[in-house]
């Protein structure tokens, strides 16, 4: 399985949409407790220290399993290079038990799996399972809309995958999790965990950001790749035309117009003003907020960096160097554009890279993407954005019993097995000689097994990070990690790292519009003086309730 968020919050910002679902799903559901007992529409800080004790307590598996190769920089995951000579058999209770399907949801992108009951894979591991997962694959691209649905409907699966930068623009989300989850507290908490092993690797910050309401309320996918971006480049079509990556503004630019060639087709750039504002060091954390030497919150928008990363934008724009068909658009055609040389530039989460490296080296002999290291566009060391949150939380629907809920942990942490396990190896990659071969240098799959295993168990399970060997991609893992143990360094720290936020009602339903603005203007559809105003109206709609919101958190706790 190579997962589209393997990495990284990888397609975190194609989800913008959902930031709607709350006012029209939530606020006419009647869910009306927010997180930590306060009202959700004022927003509710929790401190990581009232929560601890209902955290699981993290403990080893010693199975034996190898070593790392390539050592990642915590929070970096560990890598291998080489597949394990021998499997462990980590688990021996069969865990499901009462026969009656197990239906999921979970986003996806590209073609959809086939269903159960047309597919060999979830067969093979649904028997391991001792039952059957039956799941809903939706389109990633508009996940909002299913989820505005379920959750409006209080129509939930037994299993439900919400991505964790869906969670973040979810306006009083406390208060659904309340309503439609089971309260995993008295199932995991210390040392209940004990029950699921496989869990019980899971970092303790993964488990603290599954928190609602003081309680725990769902299962972590922790991240494997803390960056919410990286800046990806065609290194052999760069090569060919004399040119390297850009370690500057004026390099960026430089290199865009000399690459772009609108009568051969080829452009330099996708949509990557999140780049060009890291580049700039505007504040990332905590959707955009920092301090300012005063101590008091400043967010991104009210700041001289991010009028310079706008202003940058804008010319790139109007310069002619953004591929025609994504200026228009969300760009969801632009991994197309880059694999056919159509842009040399694209702007993606990190899991992009080694399956489009893995695909199109088949077809493009030669093909090579690889990252640009992050520079500073204003001097000094570089900010890069990013953190440990994890990739997506899992959620058991509420009442269905004290046997079912145990049910549904126990497939969980099967599904959670560590790279080196046989259940790992099955779950990734299905049945031997059907969906994979093996060879060498571990399993390649078959055009089957491309076909049927996908993320089916992926986002309904967590599972202790790691970047696991790629045959078709053997410099992928050390190139991965050699690049985000380098930038690792420079990870933004945030002011609020020790609380869990949930920020108030209406700035959360002001982030859409309000981004929805800021691309108008950089894309040259409103004037680049318009952005003083914008910022006005997300202060006037939201914007500084947050502020005050952020400003009351930390005095509370006397920061």
């Amino acid at each position: 399985m190579t997962s589209p968020l393997a990495g990284a919050a990888t397609n975190r910002r194609n989800f913008l949409g959902l930031a709607g679902l709350g006012v029209a799903a939530l606020a006419g559901g009647g869910l009306l407790s927010a997180c930590g007992g306060e009202t959700g529409s004022e927003g509710a800080a929790t401190g990581t220290d009232k929560i601890a004790s209902l955290l699981p307590r993290l403990k080893e598996l010693n199975l034996g399993i190898p070593k790392p190769d390539v050592p990642g920089v915590r929070p970096i995951a560990d890598g291998y290079t080489t597949y394990p000579s021998t499997l462990v058999d980590a688990i021996s209770e069969t865990p499901g038990k009462s026969g009656k399907v197990i239906k999921t949801m979970y986003p996806a992108w590209g073609p959809p799996a086939p269903a159960l009951g047309s597919n060999q894979y979830l067969a093979a591991v649904n028997k391991e399972l001792g039952i059957d997962v039956d799941p809903s694959a939706q389109d990633g691209l508009v996940y909002a809309d299913k989820m505005n649905a379920l959750l409006a409907a209080r129509d939930v699966p037994d299993l439900l995958c919400i991505p964790d930068w869906e969670v973040e623009k979810l306006p009083r989300f406390g208060d659904a999790v309340k309503a439609l989850f089971e309260d995993l507290t008295d199932y995991l908490s210390g040392d209940k965990i004990d029950a699921y092993p496989m869990m019980a690797t899971f970092p303790t910050g993964a488990w603290r950001r599954s928190v609602w309401n003081e309680r725990l309320m769902a299962i972590p996918n922790p991240t494997d790749g803390p960056y919410a971006w990286g800046f990806f480049y065609r290194k052999d079509l760069l090569d060919a035309l004399g040119h390297t990556y850009p370690k500057s503004i004026e390099e960026l630019l430089a290199v865009g117009k000399a690459v772009t060639n609108p009568s051969k087709g080829v452009w330099a750039f996708d949509d990557m003003f999140a780049m060009v504002q890291m580049f700039h060091k505007v504040p990332g954390a905590d959707t955009g907020w920092r301090l300012k030497a005063d101590g008091t919150p400043e967010h991104k928008y009210e700041t001289a960096e991010f009028k310079q990363a706008a202003e940058v934008m804008a010319q790139i724009y109007k310069d002619g160097l953004v591929h025609p068909e994504l200026v228009a658009s969300k760009g969801a055609d632009s991994k197309k554009l880059l694999e056919s040389g159509k842009i040399l530039f694209k702007q993606d989460g990190m899991g992009m890279w080694q399956g489009m490296q893995a695909e199109q080296q088949k077809v493009t002999p030669g093909f090579n993407i690889q990252p640009v290291p992050i520079f500073s566009a204003t001097g000094g060391d570089p900010l890069v954005w990013g953190d440990d949150k994890p990739i997506s939380y899992t959620f058991i629907k509420k009442g269905l019993g004290k046997e079912r809920v145990e049910e549904l942990l126990r497939v969980i942490n099967w599904c959670s097995a560590p790279f080196g396990t046989k259940e790992w190896q099955l779950r990734q990659y299905g049945v031997e000689g059907t969906h994979y071969t093996m060879t060498p240098t571990g399993p390649q799959k078959t055009e089957l097994g491309f076909k049927e295993a996908g993320d089916q168990y992926f986002f309904v399970s967590g599972r202790s990070p790691v970047v696991a060997p790629t045959p078709q991609t053997p410099n992928y893992v050390k190139d991965l990690i050699t690049y985000s143990n380098s930038m690792v360094k420079f990870l933004e720290k945030s002011p609020w790292d020790d609380f869990k936020l949930e920020f108030p009602t209406k700035y959360k339903a002001e982030t859409v519009p309000t981004e929805d603005k800021i691309t108008d203007v950089v894309r040259g559809r409103r004037p680049l003086s318009d952005l003083d105003k914008v910022v006005q109206e997300w202060r006037s709609n939201g914007g500084d309730e947050a502020r005050d919101f952020l400003a009351k958190t930390l005095s509370d706790a006397g920061k």
